[in-house]
């Protein structure tokens, strides 16, 4: 008998291959192992672009293979209510959000965590994410994971120390190919899928097409650095920073004759600010301020710290000074100048391998 037969882990079952070997090294370490589908979005009836339904039956199909049992949940209202309408109220306020931080935090760490331990017994949950945990100083801290590739504490920045401690992240010291390699091995369906990129409940379709059905356009003007009326936006939710495509000012020959690219939002006026070349000077900048912290150890740097800080996903540290004020704010002064820091995406920031927390970028510094 192992000495791990009477822990019983819940596995967050997503359909994909990451989940499922974490499901098969978690059963070879003899734990008792069952499995959760989470369905967190209601599509249309006519909606093809949501994959919910194959997922499930992959799910299904890796848990029959292990000789597991899967359980299946529905958090839409969930969702819906903590997750899709913050994911609205920050594009209508003309910021850039990001739902996968948001929906870690409030489904997956959350109601997921809550729901395992109360209605199905567990003494753990698992999930596939890249990401280590550690015992120090007797708490447990969040590492990356160990494929720097596929490294996603950027998006775990808002779990705690607790969260961590009562979760095991399988995965997060194996290499992705490793990981196919194991579930070619134990021949799992899931073992050549495709790795889900973009936001899971617009799938493949436009995101513009799919912003309009929820939030009406807000159409405006365009303008160059230097104030000239240049064209005209539908809303400046559509575009981000340092965008290119999709401007319809392309046949313009002012100036420099190089592309044009979007280098701020006038939120006020409802203008939409370009400039031309990817390197324009608007683009940069020293630093930034970000709220609604969250620290792993709920304590967090206190004064001015040295740090490394990612304002996006696979981005690579950017050393920077990290000040916390009384206020609960961060004022983060970047060691280079930095581009395209886009309000509304998450600074995380980190001491070498350990994620210390994040918050929301607020602004920039100039």
């Amino acid at each position: 008998m192992s000495e791990n037969s009477h822990i019983k882990v819940i596995v967050g079952m997503s359909g994909g291959v990451d989940s499922s070997v974490s499901a098969y090294l978690l059963k070879q370490q003899g734990y008792q192992v069952e499995g959760l589908f989470m369905k967190n979005w209601e599509e249309d009836d006519n909606d093809e672009y949501c994959a919910a339904a194959d997922d499930l039956k992959d799910a299904q199909a890796v848990c029959d293979k292990l000789g597991i049992e899967l359980h299946t949940v529905n958090f839409a209202a969930e969702y819906w209510d903590n997750v899709f309408e913050y994911f609205l109220a920050e594009y209508k306020a003309g910021r850039t959000p990001n739902p996968d931080i948001m929906c870690n935090k409030e489904i997956k760490f959350k109601a997921f965590l809550e729901f395992a331990a109360q209605a199905l017994g567990a003494d753990f949950i698992a999930t596939g994410h890249y990401v280590r945990r550690e015992l120090r100083d007797n708490k447990y801290v969040m590492c990356r994971g160990l494929d720097d590739n596929k490294d996603q504490s950027y998006f775990l920045y808002t779990l705690s120390h607790e969260h961590i401690g009562q979760t095991l992240f399988p995965v997060g010291d194996i290499a992705k190919p490793e990981v196919r390699r194991i579930a070619e091995e134990q021949d799992l369906i899931t073992h050549d899928k495709k790795d889900s990129t973009g936001i899971c409940f617009i799938g493949e379709r436009k995101f513009k097409d799919f912003l309009q059905k929820f939030l009406p356009a807000q159409p405006g003007v365009i303008e160059d650095t230097d104030g000239n009326n240049v064209g005209e936006h539908e809303g400046l939710m559509y575009h981000t920073l340092g965008q290119r495509k999709g401007l319809l000012i392309g046949g313009m020959k002012e100036g420099s004759g190089e592309p044009w690219y979007v280098v701020d939002k006038d939120l006020e006026r409802n203008v939409l600010i370009v400039g031309q070349g990817k390197d324009h000077p608007r683009l940069y900048s020293n630093g930034l301020n970000a709220n609604q912290l969250h620290w792993v150890d709920r304590i967090g740097p206190k004064g001015t710290t040295r740090c490394t800080v990612k304002t996006r996903y696979r981005q690579e540290d950017l050393s920077c000074t990290l000040l916390v004020g009384e206020d609960g704010m961060a004022r983060v002064l970047f060691d280079e100048p930095q581009k395209a820091v886009t309000p509304g995406q998450s600074a995380v920031f980190y001491a070498e391998d350990v994620c210390l927390g994040g918050g929301i970028i607020d602004s920039v510094i100039k």
